[in-house]
């Protein structure tokens, strides 16, 4: 922090203006990216030595449960679901395991069994479908959901499962009927119920309309049972509909690495993990978010944008004139604090990422002089000069490579004491 001033006196913030939300201190979060994540159609399932690298991964971050896996799915889910279980186990890791399944006890035994093999409890993530379309397609009506919650909660809790009940499609759903099943389920013994927008169809409104008074139903059972928030991208407002389930009473959400999931996918989580920390709902140590990101993407095939927030190429690197003179003239001041914000709403330092500044057609003086500097190179008015009237004429950003080849160039002509003419930095460029 620069010495002169705070940061209160730097940045004017009118986040901290008019009704701020009642959030709490610490929101705990669920890693969703092994099960829902995987249900995209277009990712790679990663291997079992990936998916325990990640689970390490998901530790350095302070993430409190993740989702193993689809055990009711078949045999190798299963197996997977064991070695991860046994992981957090014998790491002591501080990590619910979970999984999840359809209220049927076919689906919720191979969940038993996993359990005993690890030798740790396995949270069941027991959902069914709720909405009044839902009902329609699958030709279910109430008696039939709440006798598949009574049966599936009671053979899931005598076998000695918690369980989390998860209601899908609740944003669409009746709230006459939700109050029948998550009761029921309550009152049978799940200690936690999870509200879902699984289509992507609710607006913040509608996520604090309906969280708010599923908490207090729930309260009205039992005070003690948590209450999930789950969300897709659909429309885009997963973050701003994550943060509006928690201002509204939701103690635990859940999310995908890089937002993968089903059709547009889940909530991101390092997005959200990001917004928590800003938001003062957490001080999780970040710095291992790109490494956690980059395993996703490699390990699923999941390409990352470079406009991508947080962990995109560009997230943190500018090319632009104004911009780079900005965070070169913080950088030397030598105050980290200034030159992580004053171009920044997230600061790079946060996730384990650095300011950086690129030379391109939009550049000025003050991308080439840093530049040279990182480089530990003289910067010669005459170099400045012609790299940046030849960035001028690029379509593009020039690499490392290139400017030092321009620079070589440059050097010997002005060590025999020669003019250097465009043609012979766009041969450099060229070579």
């Amino acid at each position: 922090m620069t010495e002169e001033l705070s940061g209160a006196d730097l940045i004017y913030d009118w986040n901290e203006k008019g009704d701020k939300p009642n959030y709490p201190k610490r929101v705990k979060v669920v890693d969703e990216t092994l099960r829902d994540g995987l249900q995209s159609p277009s990712v790679t399932h990663p291997s079992i030595q990936d998916k325990v690298y990640l689970l390490y991964l998901m530790r350095c971050l302070q993430i409190d449960a993740a989702d193993l896996g689809l055990c009711g799915a078949g045999e190798r889910f299963k197996k997977d679901v064991v070695v991860l279980a046994k992981e957090i186990v014998n790491q002591r890791m501080g990590i619910v395991p979970q999984s999840a399944a359809r209220t049927l006890e076919s689906d919720i035994a191979p969940i038993v069994d996993a359990s005993e093999e690890a030798g740790i409890p396995i949270e069941a993530c027991v959902f069914l479908g709720s909405s009044p379309i839902r009902q329609y397609a699958e030709g279910w009506n109430v008696d039939t959901l709440l006798r598949l919650t009574e049966s599936s909660v009671t053979f899931a809790v005598k076998h000695g499962l918690p369980v989390m009940f998860v209601t899908e499609d609740t944003t669409r759903a009746h709230p006459e009927t939700l109050k029948q099943i998550y009761t029921c389920a309550i009152r049978h013994g799940a200690h936690r119920i999870c509200v879902a927008d699984t289509v992507g169809h609710a607006t913040p409104e509608g996520v604090r309309a309906l969280v708010s008074t599923m908490r207090k139903m729930v309260d009205e059972v039992n005070p003690n049972v948590g209450i999930d928030w789950h969300g897709h991208k659909d429309r885009g407002l997963d973050i701003i509909n994550t943060l509006a389930a928690i201002e509204a009473g939701a103690d635990r959400v859940h999310a995908c690495g890089l937002g993968v999931g089903e059709r547009s996918g889940n909530t991101p989580m390092e997005i959200l993990l990001v917004n928590l920390n800003l938001l003062g709902m957490g001080d999780r140590d970040l710095t291992g978010l790109p490494e956690y990101c980059q395993v996703i993407s490699q390990a699923c095939g999941v390409p990352i944008s470079y406009n991508y927030p947080i962990v995109g190429a560009d997230s943190f690197r500018t090319a632009t004139g104004v911009h780079a003179a900005a965070i070169a003239k913080a950088i030397n001041r030598k105050d980290d604090w200034l030159s992580d914000r004053v171009y920044c709403g997230v600061p790079a330092s946060m996730v384990g990422r650095t300011q950086g500044i690129e030379v391109g057609p939009m550049s000025g003086e003050h991308n080439v002089r840093f530049w040279l500097r990182r480089h530990d190179i003289e910067e010669h008015p005459v170099v400045v000069e012609k790299i940046l009237a030849a960035a001028k004429r690029s379509a593009k950003l020039l690499t490392d490579d290139e400017m030092k080849r321009m620079v070589v160039v440059l050097h010997q002509r002005l060590k025999q004491g020669e003019s250097v003419a465009d043609e012979d930095l766009e041969m450099a460029l060229a070579a």
